[in-house]
C-alpha cells in the first residue's frame, strides 16, 4: 500500500485563511452579542470545520490493485485494470473532484467514468499505475 499526499496549493489556502479570519472579524465587530449568546458563533465555525476536514483528509492510495481516493466526504475506489486513459496536467471543473489544486490528473475508467485527482507528484502516481496496468494511455 502506497499513499500519495494531495497537492495543497492554490485557492484552498485562501479559502482556509478567509474562513479563519471571518469569525474573528465578526466577533470583534459585535463582542456584546457573542458574550451574551456564545452559541451564535457555531454557524460561523461550521464551514471552518468542513474546510479543515477536507484539507487534512485528502489523499490517494494504491491498495489491492485499486486506486482509492478520499477527500472529506468524497470517497471511492477505481479498479486499476479498468483505467483507460490519464490526462496529465489538466484541471476538471465539474464532476467528481477529490482534489485541492489545479494541474492534476483526469483519470478515465470504465466506459464513461472519470475522476480528477491532484497528488503532490503526478508522475509518481502515473508510473505506479502503469506498473499495474501497462495499457493505460497517457495524454499530456
Amino acid at each position: 500500500m502506497k499513499i500519495y499526499k494531495a497537492n495543497r496549493k492554490g485557492f484552498i489556502n485562501y479559502l482556509l485563511i478567509g474562513s479563519l479570519i471571518l469569525p474573528i472579524i465578526v466577533f470583534y465587530l459585535e463582542k456584546s452579542t457573542f458574550t451574551e449568546k456564545p452559541f451564535i458563533l457555531l454557524p460561523l465555525l461550521s464551514p471552518l470545520i468542513l474546510i479543515f476536514w477536507i484539507y487534512f483528509d485528502t489523499y490517494y492510495k494504491i491498495e489491492n490493485n485499486k486506486l482509492i481516493y478520499r477527500s472529506g466526504f468524497l470517497r471511492g475506489k477505481i479498479e486499476i485494470l479498468n483505467i483507460k486513459e490519464i490526462l496529465k496536467g489538466e484541471t476538471k471543473w465539474s464532476g467528481i473532484k477529490p482534489a485541492l489544486a489545479r494541474n492534476g490528473l483526469i483519470i478515465k475508467f470504465n466506459k464513461y467514468d472519470e475522476v480528477y485527482v491532484a497528488p503532490e507528484n503526478n508522475d509518481e502516481l502515473i508510473s505506479d499505475l502503469i506498473k499495474l496496468n501497462s495499457e493505460i494511455k497517457i495524454t499530456e
